[in-house]
């Protein structure tokens, strides 16, 4: 099983740069050539590179090292400077050190320096003056830096599955995408984020994230709480999942809007669209027009077991992806692609 990782702690430390060199110039007929000890290469920075193709922070490790720079040779030649180390990291990734947001890496391509490499050490040659016309001085390359970050990705999926636990959000997303989120009948069954891709017959395709199950209290990091309302933040559009077969399921969506907002304000305002999940039982024929009567949002049933009336909710995800990729070109912005 490959599991989704969004979470890392990472020590990263810069190449050490390379010691100067010492040596005297030496050739036959020539005697008091002078120091001819170039100076050393700088270390190799670790750098932090955005990728679309990465989608979790699993194949990131625990520790990077920059690459040592090269010691100074004679006749004054420097030495080579370090290889950079690139790290690449899914787009979405918080760069945060000592709980401080140092770096959002949100554009695929977008770079930041973990580490720098250490400068190199001078050579001989460089303290030659008119006191000292033979310096033996030289010094060593200086140590690269090094520090400890946490990366925290928040998934930047186009369209996000919110709902209380049992709804059905992981069986909505197995009908609609080749996705196998696992799905049991208790709560919480669901503990990592899963990204599902919705394919388009004109080859666009949606992504859709199955964010855990949240509960009363979520913003105040009850049950899984805040590790999995961050991956909501990030998304476009929001798909309110409610089980139409329990009594007044207006509530759960009051309920999750209410977490939503005390989470980040304006979150529940995304445009959204109600999905009145578990139409195959008979008391969610009931439930369905006192729904509609209680809400003003557009409302769409259907059942993830059964697969009815999935093609509306494919529809009307495509419209409100459209009107997404309309609104970041208006903006002259670059809309995300999966």
């Amino acid at each position: 099983t490959r599991y989704f990782v969004d979470h890392r702690k990472v020590r990263v430390v810069g190449g050490q740069g390379g010691g100067g060199g010492h040596s005297f110039y030496s050739e036959p007929r020539k005697i008091f050539g002078g120091p001819d000890g170039g100076n050393g290469g700088d270390g190799g920075h670790v750098i932090l590179k955005a990728d679309q193709q990465m989608k979790s922070l699993a194949s990131v490790l625990p520790f990077y090292q920059g690459f040592r720079g090269e010691r100074g040779g004679s006749k004054n030649c420097y030495g080579a400077n370090g290889a950079y180390v690139y790290v690449k990291v899914p787009v979405g990734t918080l760069v945060k050190e000592d709980g401080k947001v140092v770096a959002d890496l949100t554009q695929h391509g977008e770079e930041y320096v973990a580490a720098y490499g250490g400068a190199g050490g001078k050579g001989n040659r460089f303290f030659l003056s008119n006191e000292n016309r033979a310096p033996t001085l030289f010094t060593p390359g200086e140590p690269g830096q090094e520090r400890v970050l946490h990366l925290e990705l928040k998934t930047t999926a186009h369209a996000g599955l919110v709902g209380f636990p049992n709804a059905g959000k992981s069986s909505l997303l197995r009908a609609i995408s080749r996705a196998k989120p696992a799905v049991a009948a208790y709560p919480f069954t669901t503990l990592n984020p899963h990204v599902g891709i919705v394919h388009y017959q004109d080859y666009e395709q949606v992504a859709v994230a199955d964010i855990p199950g949240l509960i009363k209290g979520a913003h105040q990091n009850r049950g899984l709480g805040m590790a999995f309302l961050r991956h909501i933040e990030r998304c476009r559009f929001l798909l309110y999942v409610v089980d139409l077969s329990v009594s007044q399921p207006w509530i759960q969506l009051q309920d999750l809007k209410y977490e939503l907002e005390q989470y980040k304000k304006g979150l529940s305002e995304r445009p959204c669209v109600v999905i009145g999940n578990k139409i195959d039982v008979a008391q969610s024929r009931i439930n369905l027009p006192l729904l509609k009567e209680q809400i003003d949002d557009r409302v769409i049933a259907l059942s993830a077991l059964t697969g009815d009336n999935l093609e509306e909710l494919l529809l009307h995800l495509r419209e409100l992806y459209d009107a997404y990729v309309k609104t970041e070109q208006s903006r002259g912005q670059s809309p995300i692609k999966w």
